[in-house]
């Protein structure tokens, strides 16, 4: 049976109540759907106000009791680098980085393509692969700084490779600052998700990561778990059998869930039954 662990709502930047989002999800056969409003720092105007995240502790805590035997809800945070360490009150704490900063400016990974053109060529002098050491770079520390227990989007910043090619995956210094951020972050264990988000807004035919970095999340035996990254209901399991796809094609029979409060292995033929 499937699940969803990286779901957002109205309370950040999600168009649907929490309510609407489980009721979809039960619809479709979900064991579990997680929730994971954005903790951003505060210039973001994706994360939670203080207020909004008071009511949305409240309205998933709400929803744990109302679908309690039928199907297991759980409230996560998705914990932005620059927004601290995790609140221990949540169940999990997926960890990302969504800004860098060059120069003590903030520059935005994944706002549109022009954005990433032009931190391209105004903040690093029009070299992409000092760009990309930058992120992953700081991508080696999100597990540090924001005590997460799951890698969020590994390679966001080819978020945009469907429409312009900023990288060549191949050339030996991005495949360097990949291995530079893998060598920090990977422990046996480890959860990195593969997240089918920016198929759902139409920026990318595949899902995070690449299928290279797959195959060395599994050679270095790091674990996965498949989320839509949902913002809209109707979008809860998109991708999921391209996920399930890559996943296998990389070398994994199996799939990290969240099962009564504990992570746990789900084979990848059981997935999406």
């Amino acid at each position: 049976m499937p699940s969803n662990y990286h779901t957002h709502s109205i309370y950040c930047d999600g168009r649907d109540a929490p309510s609407e989002m489980a009721e979809k999800a039960f619809s479709l056969g979900f064991a579990a759907l997680g929730f994971s409003g954005h903790k951003d720092p505060a210039f973001s105007s994706c994360g939670m106000t203080p207020e909004k995240e008071a009511a949305y502790r409240e309205a998933v805590t709400a929803l744990k009791k109302a679908y309690a035997g039928r199907m297991e809800v759980y409230c996560g945070i998705e914990q932005d680098i620059l927004a601290g360490h995790r609140d221990p009150w949540y169940d999990y704490a997926i960890g990302s980085v969504h800004w860098i900063e060059k120069d003590g400016v903030r520059l935005s990974i994944d706002w549109k393509a022009e954005k990433a053109r032009s931190n391209i060529e105004e903040a690093f002098q029009g070299d992409p692969y000092a760009y990309a050491a930058a992120y992953f770079e700081t991508v080696a520390r999100v597990k540090e700084k924001t005590g997460c227990d799951i890698i969020g989007h590994f390679d966001l910043l080819t978020k945009f490779e469907d429409q312009c090619a900023f990288f060549d995956q191949e050339h030996p210094r991005y495949r360097a600052a990949v291995f530079s951020a893998l060598d920090a972050l990977c422990e046996p264990g480890t959860v990195f998700e593969i997240n089918t988000g920016a198929m759902s807004r139409g920026y990318r035919s595949s899902p995070y990561p690449a299928p290279w970095i797959l195959k060395e999340l599994k050679q270095r035996r790091c674990a996965v778990m498949i989320n839509s990254d949902c913002h809209d209901r109707q979008k809860l399991d998109l991708g999921f059998d391209a996920a399930v796809r890559l996943a296998a094609q990389a070398g994994f029979d199996c799939c990290i869930e969240i099962r009564k409060g504990r992570f746990t292995e789900i084979g990848l033929n059981d997935f999406l039954k």
